[in-house]
């Protein structure tokens, strides 16, 4: 069984920048949903993840990639958080997210995905 720790904006963006897929998916609730809408999954027939495996999959795969990750323009209140995540392949292609989490009981309730990426 996998524990849960309470949500830690700092800690959260900090895995993310460093890749590390564990720590953020630790702060994911027992029942938490990710929705991903980009290019391939439209906001009409968005991307939903629904288990805490499909989730670490995600993570998993996301941070396995040859990229840098910068997390910008934080903002958390008791309910949630956001911020944008600026990412960039070693042959110069960025992906721009803006990601929102709701919180509930202290934990990744539910989070919204937004990517863009340059075209090839």
């Amino acid at each position: 069984m996998s524990t849960i720790t309470s949500f830690d904006l700092d800690r959260f963006t900090r895995a993310a920048e460093e890749r590390d897929a564990s720590t953020q998916l630790s702060m994911y609730g027992p029942d938490a949903v990710v929705t991903i809408a980009d290019k391939v999954s439209q906001p009409g027939s968005p991307r939903v993840l629904r288990t805490r495996a499909e989730i670490k999959d995600w993570l998993e795969d996301m941070y396995a990639r040859d990229m840098t990750h910068s997390v910008k323009h934080r903002v958390l209140d008791p309910t949630g958080a956001a911020y944008t995540q600026a990412c960039r392949y070693p042959d110069g292609t960025n992906v721009l997210c803006a990601t929102v989490i709701e919180l509930d009981a202290g934990a990744i309730a539910a989070q919204t995905v937004i990517q863009v990426w340059d075209e090839a």
